[in-house]
């Protein structure tokens, strides 16, 4: 029987490698580096050292910056500056009426278009958002989760209007509808309807689109929320797991969709607990998929994950000093193994970032890539007591929580994330880990520069900020006007009434319908009104 070693050293060997400075790497064995036979090895199950043998040396994570403001127009122009300055894939923002599913001229969108990311109504938006860029070659990103289903219809349908099959399309939909219930807050319909728009994604992409991730199971809200790092594993795991089982109730084969499940990180600033918590991660995923779901493909226990730097980190006294901060986020998630990372901006705790702090904030990334050789061993910190005693234990809490939620839902993960959202137990866990960190903050116990100690200079004058204005709103509102006013309005009734009716029997999957309405031009909110009708809207019951 081959040993670890030997899976290890004969998928290393097959392995494109990118140039490595060997005067930097000479006399140092493998051994030293990846352990003697019996140790985890890259590569290989259950993957706590990375998901891919060689992980860096054969490709760099992607550099994907997230980007979003104003019409489609203006954020198409930023996605081709961050492309100019070396970025390799897109990440979409959209602003808060999008993320709601209601239209730019709805009465609860004013004052809200394109502010905190870009404006989408229409399918005209979509093409707009994407014009003159080959996403044939490039992978898009999209953070968007109640009217996901929609959203992606557009991208779709804009896609091949212009000439890119979807066959082609390679890419991530975040589409995680359980942590906007726990953390977010962006919902519209009731879990378990909501629960059924994500499964029509998953099986949609299956059949159909296999460069395409599905669903991006997400921890980042749940961490920005307040949660410890263990619950943020915990949690985003479990969710992973409902979703896991959501298809395979829904009649598909585990190998046949899990191999496109992907995951979200914080790349928060404890900087050797944020590295265990991605080993942990991978670990624990890998033992879930084969022992409890009955993987047999090695893609679907491998975790993939993306992670941004943590944007609750940041502060508006001494911007420039969250810099520093993104670079020590940044490098955690490098040495954890992220396949793709988002740098946040210096500014970002005052507004949406300048094209200047932006690409400061990808140099970050290239630094990292290109002048640190950190990218040129899988796991450089594997073997560190303290690491591997942090990931044992953040893997032990995570499975104690697990535990819980498995009790609650009968045997049944699925059922557990939805009841645990319904009895208020992840709302309630994260709202108290966010006020023990509140706590140590106004007592001192916990030290933030330039918040409650080191405040010299917060008193400078503040740099330059982008400003969104009431006249972008405007130009956003005229350009729905106009696609009202040349679509085929019998063609948008008919549509939207395939949409009711497909949405009235659970049995259909509803992306067809939805594609073939945004294609007559209905928008965002009308197609989120008519699944409204058929699902209702979800409120939430405030502990007391």
């Amino acid at each position: 029987m081959a040993t670890n070693r030997e899976i290890w050293q004969r998928a290393y060997d097959g392995s494109p490698k990118r140039d490595v400075d060997h005067q930097t790497m000479s006399g140092i064995p493998l051994d030293a580096v990846y352990g003697t036979d019996g140790s985890e090895y890259p590569g290989v199950y259950p993957y706590t050292r990375g998901p891919y043998a060689s992980m860096y040396q054969s490709k760099l994570w992607t550099m994907r910056m997230f980007a979003g403001f104003g019409t489609a127009e203006d954020t198409n122009w930023r996605f081709k500056e961050i492309i100019k300055a070396g970025g390799t894939g897109l990440s979409t923002a959209f602003d808060m009426p999008t993320l709601l599913g209601i239209d730019s001229d709805d009465p609860m969108a004013l004052g809200e278009v394109g502010r905190c990311g870009v404006a989408i109504d229409t399918l005209a938006d979509m093409a707009d958002l994407y014009a003159g860029i080959d996403l044939g070659e490039i992978t898009t990103s999209m953070t968007i989760n109640s009217p996901a289903a929609v959203i992606f219809a557009m991208f779709v349908a804009q896609a091949e209007q212009a000439g890119t099959p979807r066959a082609r399309l390679g890419g991530t939909l975040q589409n995680d509808i359980l942590k906007e219930y726990q953390a977010q807050k962006e919902f519209v319909f009731p879990p378990r309807q909501s629960m059924r728009l994500v499964r029509d994604t998953i099986a949609f992409t299956a059949a159909e689109m296999p460069r395409w991730h599905s669903i991006s199971i997400s921890g980042y809200h749940i961490r920005e929320a307040g949660s410890t790092a263990v619950e943020e594993l915990a949690f985003t795991l479990a969710n992973g797991f409902a979703y896991v089982e959501l298809a395979l109730q829904a009649g598909l084969d585990v190998d046949a969709f899990a191999p496109r499940l992907s995951f979200f990180f914080n790349a928060h600033i404890d900087f050797f607990e944020e590295i265990a918590k991605y080993r942990a991660a991978r670990r624990i995923w890998a033992r879930w998929m084969k022992e409890r779901y009955g993987a047999t493909d090695a893609k679907s226990m491998q975790l993939r994950f993306h992670c941004q730097t943590a944007g609750v980190s940041l502060t508006a006294q001494q911007p420039e000093v969250n810099i520093v901060r993104t670079a020590i986020e940044a490098l955690a998630g490098v040495l954890g193994g992220a396949q793709s990372l988002h740098t946040n901006s210096m500014d970002e705790a005052l507004a949406l970032p300048t094209e200047k702090s932006a690409r400061i904030a990808l140099r970050t990334q290239q630094v990292i890539g290109f002048e640190t050789n950190v990218a040129h061993v899988a796991d450089p910190l594997g073997g560190s007591y303290y690491v591997e005693a942090l990931t044992e234990e953040m893997e032990r809490q995570a499975e104690a929580l697990f535990a819980e939620l498995d009790e609650m839902g009968g045997g049944s993960m699925l059922e557990g994330a939805i009841r645990g959202i319904e009895e208020n137990w992840f709302q309630g866990k994260i709202a108290d880990s966010a006020f023990e960190l509140e706590k140590r903050l106004n007592s001192g116990r916990r030290i933030t520069v330039g918040v409650n100690a080191f405040t010299e200079g917060n008193d400078e004058d503040q740099m330059e900020l982008l400003a969104i204005t009431d006249e972008d709103e405007l130009r956003q509102r005229k350009r729905l006007d106009q696609v009202r006013h040349d679509r085929d309005q019998q063609a948008v009734d008919a549509a939207l009434a395939r949409v009711a009716a497909d949405a009235r029997d659970p049995q259909v999957n509803l992306m067809p319908a939805l594609i073939d309405a945004v294609k007559a031009y209905a928008t965002l909110g009308e197609i989120m009104g008519t699944m409204e009708h058929e699902f209702g809207r979800h409120v939430e019951v405030p502990v007391i």
